[in-house]
């Protein structure tokens, strides 16, 4: 079985599902998943683990994120992208100073309410699921953080497309973020197109197109090791991995004083991963353990 990470460059009119059942049957083994759910207009970057790392998935979920979008002012769609029903539509010829004007109430930790369509559970259901029952809940705002947004280009008009660059962190919906920008403007918005650019140490440079992977699926398939790139990386002596092998907790002091963790622990000698750790308490304890085979 395979074990390692495959950044795809994921075209326009895929699922993430199809993605991860694409590379099912290319590298033949049922193992795989991904980290971070692309929406199907999207495209970019999306990780797909297969085998061991499948189980190193959600700490590259919880990395930084980098889009480039567009923002189609004076229209609203019952997604808040452009796959979705049009449900507002006025002329709104608003200018790219106005815009930029607005942009500084989206930046650092604040709320936002998801989308109808997301895979959030809201009373153990998916929105997506009851928004196709045509069922309207109240969604709670959740923290978010938005670390830098710019106004990279503005195409004027009584419908104005604003090309926005965001660096958010994990769970940023920038379906919510185009929506609220319009709201910010007193009038409707939905996002005309997405593109993911970066998710953590990986961006565009690192992805492979899908028949790229298929024509090469070894050339396209990252070790362990590397697909923790990440992490604060941790090199321990024969003896030390030994216990790190059998899951045992290792003494504070082998981690760098003042680094938070997790912990990326690969053998010196070869550079193998040989599993997460994170800090809990006094010492450092494993969050997952490779197997020797993987």
């Amino acid at each position: 079985m395979h074990s390692g990470l495959v950044v795809v460059d994921k075209p326009a009119g895929w699922t993430s599902h199809d993605i991860v059942a694409k590379l099912r049957k290319v590298y033949g083994q049922k193992k795989v998943g991904h980290a971070g759910t692309l929406d199907p207009g999207a495209t970019g970057v999306l990780l797909v683990g297969l085998g061991a790392v499948t189980r190193l998935l959600r700490f590259l979920q919880e990395t930084d994120k980098e889009y480039r979008g567009t923002v189609v002012f004076g229209v609203a769609t019952h997604t808040l992208d452009a796959a979705g029903d049009v449900v507002a539509e006025q002329p709104m010829p608003v200018t790219r100073a106005q815009v930029e004007s607005v942009v500084p109430r989206f930046l650092g930790d604040i709320e936002q309410v998801p989308p109808m369509v997301s895979a959030i559970k809201v009373g153990g259901r998916r929105l997506h699921e009851m928004a196709r029952a045509g069922e309207e809940v109240d969604r709670p705002p959740r923290p978010v953080h938005i670390e830098r947004i710019v106004v990279e280009d503005f195409v004027p008009g009584d419908h104005p497309v604003a090309t926005i660059h965001v660096e958010c962190g994990s769970g940023t919906y920038i379906r919510s973020l185009a929506a609220d920008l319009g709201a910010a403007l007193d009038g409707p918005a939905h996002l005309g197109s997405l593109r993911r650019l970066r998710v953590g140490a990986f961006t565009e440079s690192d992805a492979v197109p899908l028949d790229a992977v298929e024509a090469d699926p070894a050339a396209a398939l990252i070790g362990p090791a590397d697909a923790m790139r990440a992490l604060t990386r941790l090199a321990v002596d024969p003896e030390a991995a030994a216990l790190v092998s059998h899951g045992s907790t290792l003494p504070e002091a082998l981690a760098s004083p003042g680094a938070p963790g997790p912990f990326a622990v690969v053998d010196a000698a070869g550079g193998r991963l040989l599993a997460v750790y994170e800090r809990r308490g006094a010492s450092l304890r494993p969050a997952v353990v490779i197997p020797a085979d993987a």
